[in-house]
């Protein structure tokens, strides 16, 4: 399908990095409802509601979208602005993304929103070495590395900045 240029979109976006006991990390399977072919996997999250703080967002996000409300919190690990064509529309965003950890299991809800519901199949929790191998699209695009680094360092002392995106 040809892309047009939509409405731009431009919005703020927690983004969770969460944690199990084994070091897994979650991550949701989606597609772009305009090409369903084309799959990727990313961490839960997503827009501020209003004036919402970042941590508040995280949260909600992650309860809406796996049903987790039993987190540990931690640091904003890193942040990045990415550009992307997603569902008619060209998004301009600014992602936050938070350390969590948890012993609660996940479960795709099924999403808070009708786009959620149309662009998102479930979950799966990734160890790093399979992050590491899988051929398969994950964002950000080296997530693998920076959690492969997280796990081995710890969380950095200040954010760090990756690069930019442009899908």
């Amino acid at each position: 399908m040809a892309r047009e240029s939509g409405v731009e979109g431009r919005r703020k976006a927690a983004r969770v990095v969460l944690l199990d006991g084994r070091d897994r990390v979650l991550l949701m399977h989606g597609f772009d409802p305009e090409e369903p072919s084309l799959t990727w996997w990313f961490t839960p999250g997503g827009g501020l509601e209003g004036d919402e703080a970042w941590e508040r967002a995280a949260r909600r996000e992650l309860a809406e979208e796996t049903g987790i409300t039993d987190i540990e919190l931690g640091p904003v690990l890193w942040q990045r602005h990415c550009s992307f064509f997603f569902d008619g529309r060209v998004w301009d965003q600014e992602e936050w993304y938070y350390l969590a950890r948890t012993d609660q299991e996940a479960a795709w809800t099924g999403g808070a929103t009708d786009l959620e519901r149309r662009s998102v199949t479930g979950l799966r929790w990734w160890t790093c070495e399979e992050l590491l191998m899988t051929r398969e699209t994950v964002y950000p695009t080296k997530l693998a590395e920076l959690v492969h680094v997280l796990l081995d360092e710890g969380p950095p002392s200040t954010p760090v900045l990756l690069e930019t995106e442009r899908a």
